[in-house]
């Protein structure tokens, strides 16, 4: 286990587990927050073109995150430290559910709620993929991790085929989809009769009739499950007994250790490289794809809901047990799930509707259209805009202790424009800069660019982080500011 070790600002600390795609590892973020970081196979990565496959795939992965997907894994970065290229995501990757299957608590383990919720939470993820064109790949109990509010998020979307290639489909996801459903019935919800056939329907209708249909299988059958389950008790309580106790990770992990000859300035972004003029989104992601989500997320009838942690949530304790909110990312989903149904039936029932409603519909049916029009002439419209940046503001936080990374944030002020910025950042401590380019997406009118700097060693000392951003901007001259920090050891 890499102790101590650091990646672009992520110290290495904790258990670590082998996976398809390399190594993952326990990380603290710069912020203090818990993460993780994956270091990919390196001699899948000497294979042609698997860097440049492993860069579209996460480019992906966070279009989708940015576009209302919340059931994946988020990625922070995608960075290369000398010949290691490794994965850094904003929420921990261990355990996963095959790990928390192998451990399991005393008392209140998890139970077939505790499936069912996992399987409704997968597929609706899965559902947003495919609508977008892509395919997870390698979907099984070991990249399905469970976070530390019980959410269920899918890991390494796209990685494995980007490394060892095959065939990444929607067929083959709701295949292995249907085979995680039938492992937790004779698992999990073994304890229950009537509940482990319902996750047995559920993956015989999956492969049958498709993943949606699967999913309102498992949300017309929730009386068959325990009463309270959408709470996630029983997950959080076996997370929170896992990681207090010393349970080995499923697939042990070879050791792993940074290069000590490569400097924290040396180590880059791969996410932001020049792919083309005019080129923002990632390679393998269809045109339209932003809007193919949401049309996705909206025909499913389940909101778009956040997990505990993800960018635009309050972050707070942990709750769960009496007294928890009913509005959990998992009670929206099954009870919108049931309205959706209920609301199916009635117009069953009901026969041939008045031609007063149906008028009614088509009426409806046409400011849908005229909404959905006036959504996408404004979408063209800012994609149309070139990017441009008006101002930049660098900050730096007060580093606090010895050997540690200050991150330093570059807040840039656009016009709200698609492109590339093309900009460097300068050392105080050094005479060369760090250029890199950055894709910006359209939509938003601020950005911003993240500098870990490594300091270490005894006394004090002043540095200062120079962020100049050299196009494209308003006044055609390159736009600059800077930040200053002083370490004390």
């Amino acid at each position: 286990m890499p102790e101590g070790g650091n990646i672009a600002g992520y110290r290495l600390a904790g258990r670590s587990r082998a996976s398809d795609a390399g190594v993952w590892v326990d990380a603290v973020a710069p912020d203090g927050a818990h993460g993780g970081a994956l270091r990919l196979d390196p001699r899948a990565l000497s294979a042609p073109g698997a860097r440049d496959r492993v860069v579209a795939a996460v480019l992906a992965d966070r279009h989708l995150t940015q576009n209302g997907v919340t059931g994946l894994l988020p990625v922070s970065d995608l960075v290369a430290a000398g010949d290691d290229v490794w994965v850094l995501t904003a929420r921990p990757a261990i355990p996963s559910l095959d790990e928390l299957a192998r451990g399991r608590p005393p008392g209140d383990a998890p139970d077939a709620g505790s499936a069912a919720t996992v399987l409704v939470e997968t597929a609706q993820t899965l559902l947003a993929v495919h609508a977008a064109g892509l395919a997870h790949g390698a979907l099984h109990a070991g990249t399905v991790v469970v976070g530390e509010d019980g959410t269920a998020l899918l890991a390494e979307r796209g990685l494995a085929t980007a490394l060892y290639g095959g065939d990444a489909s929607p067929g083959r996801d709701v295949a292995a989809w249907a085979a995680l459903a039938r492992t937790l019935a004779s698992g999990w919800a073994a304890g229950s009769a009537d509940a482990a056939r319902l996750l047995e329907h559920a993956a015989a209708t999956a492969e049958s009739r498709g993943l949606s249909a699967a999913r309102d299988t498992l949300l017309s059958g929730r009386e068959l499950l325990p009463a309270g389950f959408t709470t996630r008790e029983r997950l959080v309580r076996t997370l929170q007994w896992w990681s207090a106790s010393e349970v080995p990770t499923g697939r042990p992990a070879p050791p792993v250790a940074t290069n000590p000859q490569v400097d924290e300035g040396e180590i880059v972004t791969l996410l932001y490289r020049d792919t083309g003029a005019g080129q923002a989104a990632p390679p393998g992601l269809p045109p339209g794809h932003a809007a193919a989500i949401g049309a996705a997320a909206a025909a499913s009838g389940v909101p778009d809901t956040a997990p505990a942690g993800a960018a635009g949530t309050t972050g707070g304790e942990m709750r769960f047990g009496p007294g928890v909110p009913s509005d959990t990312t998992a009670a929206q989903i099954w009870r919108a799930g049931q309205q959706q149904l209920t609301v199916a039936a009635k117009d069953r029932v009901g026969g041939r509707p008045p031609k007063r409603r149906r008028r009614g519909g088509v009426l409806g049916t046409g400011v849908l259209f005229l909404a959905v029009l006036a959504v996408a002439l404004y979408l063209w419209s800012q994609r149309a805009a070139p990017l441009s940046v008006e101002a930049v503001d660098v900050t730096a936080p007060k580093p606090k202790g010895c050997d540690v990374t200050v991150n330093i944030v570059g807040k840039i002020t656009t016009n709200g424009g698609a492109g590339q910025i093309k900009y460097q950042w300068w050392r105080s401590d050094r005479k060369k800069p760090i250029e890199q380019t950055d894709t910006v997406p359209s939509g938003g009118t601020t950005y911003e660019l993240n500098f870990p700097w490594r300091v270490k060693g005894e006394g004090t000392q002043k540095y200062t982080a120079r962020l100049v951003v050299l196009s494209p901007t308003g006044s055609g001259t390159p736009l600059h500011d800077e930040a200053s920090f002083t370490y004390k050891c």
